[in-house]
């Protein structure tokens, strides 16, 4: 899942992008309103982290932003501000939660993981799709009753082709999804194909019939 921190703060935010990735996140940063703009309006995050005082702006002029754009975006206010009036504003403005600092790592992995299973899972730990199920609290998958060993990029692949199922999407943007904003450095989806190989041929061999279609020259789609 990729997450966009927007947080000034350095130790902060050096501590946060290293606890998330330590839990398979892929994350992004922004220092500044401007950045944190930028990012808000080229792609698109499972759950973005959102400071309020920002260098060259306000956090929630980019939450209502957001919302005006009408993007799916989860969000969560991180502020020092701790006020009952703050915390509404913010929820009434549609972020997903309001998390106060000082905050425990934990705390915040645990209300990330929370917000992404209520906007893509309907609120689900584990995904079943016939005999394939995913795990969302232990970032497992088993076929059949039996474990798949995944590498994280595989696993991040499945989740997302899961939370959007019946859908077609492109292979811009799962490698925007696997790599961030570092996919338009690629003049080639070769690492989509070899990953998508690889799950493909871990799920078949646990006995998974694959539901997952290639459309050429367009993307793939996971058949529900």
């Amino acid at each position: 899942m990729k997450i966009l921190i927007i947080e000034d703060q350095k130790e902060l935010l050096k501590s946060m992008v290293g606890y998330l990735e330590s839990e398979n996140y892929l994350c992004e940063t922004a220092e500044d309103f401007q950045t944190a703009r930028q990012k808000i309006e080229g792609f698109d995050y499972d759950c973005i982290l959102l400071d309020v005082t920002l260098p060259g702006g306000n956090g929630l002029t980019l939450l209502h932003e957001l919302k005006k754009d009408k993007k799916a975006d989860g969000v969560i206010i991180i502020s020092a501000k701790d006020s009952i009036s703050d915390r509404i504003q913010g929820l009434n403005l549609g972020a997903d939660d309001y998390l106060v600092k000082p905050f425990h790592l934990s705390e915040l992995n645990a209300r990330i993981s929370a917000v992404i299973r209520r906007r893509y899972f309907d609120g689900q730990n584990l995904l079943t799709f016939n005999e394939l199920v995913i795990d969302l609290l232990a970032k497992t998958v088993f076929v059949n009753g039996k474990p798949v060993d995944l590498t994280r990029k595989e696993y991040e692949l499945l989740l997302y082709l899961a939370s959007n199922k019946n859908k077609v999407v492109s292979k811009m943007a799962i490698a925007e999804h696997l790599s961030g904003d570092g996919a338009e450095i690629f003049d080639n989806f070769d690492f989509i194909y070899t990953h998508m190989k690889n799950l493909k041929k871990k799920l078949s061999l646990g006995g998974y019939r694959d539901n997952i279609r290639s459309l050429y020259a367009i993307g793939y789609k996971f058949e529900v």
